[in-house]
């Protein structure tokens, strides 16, 4: 009986209220990070939020205290989305696949998630100020975490010899370009905007430039 009671329990679905607040939350967070990524935080103000979610001011502040407090989520939500794509750098993995892994995953947060990169990338060009020092903090020690790795690989004869923070910076600069820097991209390959495809020939392109050239000799096929 407590088996069955506890997977009813699970099975029970959220609340009315629950899904209204997460829907018009998530309906906030999509019209704000537009409008800072376009405008930034100083130039943008609660009143257009408003406008572009489609909900009443009042309704913003509800879910919002303020301003901060909604710039804060979105920052909040890219790094655990980025977190969350670093998970395959790990020292049980072999580096050939853990590091193509990351690349498919950093890509794909850029492909779906493009004005939140962008957002960000303009957060850091002011001078990162809202950058919380719990998120300094953070995004310097899971950087390490990963770092650490990398050199576990290195010291085994995985990898050639090389820094690693500058070779996690290589791989950020090539797959967060293709957000932050979408339309230079399309332009590039001349076509109006990036597609799937076009994804996914990034993909194999930086996983075979990039493993090739770090993979130790004898772990090359």
């Amino acid at each position: 009986m407590a088996r069955e009671s506890v997977t009813a329990k699970r099975r029970t679905p959220k609340a009315p209220e629950d899904r209204i607040r997460a829907r018009n939350e998530a309906t906030i967070l999509r019209a704000a990070v537009e409008l800072f990524a376009r405008k930034g935080f100083d130039g943008t103000r609660i009143a257009e939020i408003a406008e572009a979610s489609g909900l009443p001011k009042a309704n913003v502040y509800y879910y919002f205290e303020t301003k901060e407090a909604i710039y804060a989520t979105l920052i909040e939500r890219l790094l655990k989305g980025w977190d969350k794509a670093l998970e395959h750098i790990r020292a049980d993995r072999e580096p050939r696949e853990a590091i193509a892994a990351y690349i498919a995953a950093k890509l794909d947060y850029s492909r779906r998630h493009g004005t939140e990169s962008r957002f960000f990338a303009n957060e850091i060009m002011r001078g990162g100020a809202f950058l919380s020092k719990a998120q300094r903090r953070h995004m310097q020690e899971i950087t390490r975490e990963r770092v650490d790795v990398v050199d576990g690989w290195v010291r085994d004869g995985r990898l050639r010899p090389l820094d690693p923070r500058h070779f996690f910076m290589m791989l950020w600069a090539s797959t967060q370009f293709y957000a932050d820097f979408a339309e230079v991209a399309a332009m590039t390959l001349g076509k109006p905007k990036l597609d799937a495809a076009d994804y996914e020939a990034a993909r194999r392109t930086v996983v075979d430039v990039i493993v090739a050239g770090c993979l130790a000799a004898e772990s090359r096929p």
